[in-house]
């Protein structure tokens, strides 16, 4: 318990939370950024390839 107290009041636990928070944030951004430059490529892949005889 001493560690959650810790963590929560102390100003090297609250950096702790806000780094966590902000490497969290940066996964879910780069993932969804990603995904859909991959569905944007995909769809011009398609595009091109219906343009060919």
């Amino acid at each position: 318990m001493q560690a959650l107290k810790d963590l929560f009041t102390t100003d090297y636990g609250l950096m702790s939370i806000i780094g966590l928070a902000f490497i969290l944030g940066m996964g879910v951004y780069f993932v969804r950024y990603f995904i859909s430059h991959m569905h944007e490529e995909e769809a011009r892949m398609r595009a091109q390839q219906q343009q060919r005889p």
